[in-house]
């Protein structure tokens, strides 16, 4: 980023649930830059955010957030975190938010990408700056190759490819950022519940016997969508992952490099090693193929 005044000021961060919002504000402090978190309430981790400069907020509450950031000098924003899709009905709207409903309604009916491009583009003409992740920390950014000492065999990248071309065909739909496939046969394709559920799923159809291929066969493949916002809602992975790819009896798991996040890296390979599984950053097509 260039230095001028404005690069002085400090970045506010949007935190969601888990622990990259916290990677995010290092990675910035680190920089020498201030950070201000701005925490929703029922999703960050109360003990973490105690460690940092922070304000609350609430979803819905679009007038507390500007007159907060005003106060922090916040124009750059950056959103980040585990934040499941609330329902309309279940927003708490301020008087600021209220005013914008006819517009908020409409970003509802549509998918997560639509929704997010609305919401941002909102943020920009109150004034504030989005950026994303990767461009405030970009080494949270998931490298290209494995991650830990396993990677995928033959089979595990022919069906690292059919994951991809799969991802790349419903991409246009708005639908999810990840599927599971073992033999070149699709078992799960990620959508409204998110990454960790669609793995849920997969144990549950393990129990059921109504997947019949070993544990130790299958990958979970995760990229971000073809034309998304990479400023929103990009693909991330964590030591928990690894701990659900696992459970769902995986070989392993492809992750797009470049264009995922990747929470504590260090763990993610101890806890890949420690669990024979591979974790390898692919740029758009499997491993020896062009992208």
């Amino acid at each position: 980023m260039t230095s001028s005044v404005r690069d002085c000021s400090p970045i506010g961060i949007v935190c969601g649930g888990g622990s990259l919002p916290f990677a995010i504000a290092n990675a910035v402090l680190r920089t020498g830059r201030p950070a201000v978190l701005f925490p929703i309430v029922g999703w960050a981790d109360r003990d973490m955010v105690a460690k940092y400069d922070h304000r609350w907020i609430r979803l819905g509450q679009f007038g507390r957030f500007r007159k907060l950031a005003a106060e922090s000098s916040c124009r750059d924003i950056v959103f980040i975190g585990t934040l499941v899709r609330p329902a309309l009905k279940d927003l708490r709207f301020d008087w600021t938010t209220l005013r914008l409903l006819p517009r908020i309604a409409a970003l509802f009916r549509g998918g997560d990408d639509h929704l997010l491009r609305g919401v941002g583009q909102g943020f920009e003409e109150f004034g504030f700056r989005l950026l994303g992740a990767h461009e405030v920390a970009p080494d949270v950014l998931m490298i290209e190759g494995p991650i830990g000492r396993c990677e995928p065999s033959a089979r595990d990248a022919a069906d690292i490819e059919v994951g991809l071309r799969l991802l790349e065909a419903i991409g246009p739909y708005d639908v999810g950022q990840a599927v599971v496939v073992a033999n070149r046969r699709v078992l799960a394709v990620e959508a409204a519940e998110g990454t960790d559920s669609m793995l849920e799923r997969i144990i549950e159809l393990r129990r059921l016997r109504r997947i019949r291929t070993p544990v130790g066969v299958g990958v979970l493949v995760k990229m971000a969508k073809p034309g998304q916002d990479r400023r929103f809602d990009l693909p991330t992975i964590g030591p928990q992952t690894v701990a659900a790819v696992a459970r769902a009896g995986l070989a392993g798991m492809a992750i797009g490099a470049g264009e995922a996040l990747i929470a504590e890296p260090q763990l993610v390979a101890a806890a890949a090693d420690s669990t024979k599984m591979f974790v390898v950053g692919v740029a758009g097509a499997a491993p020896g193929k062009q992208a």
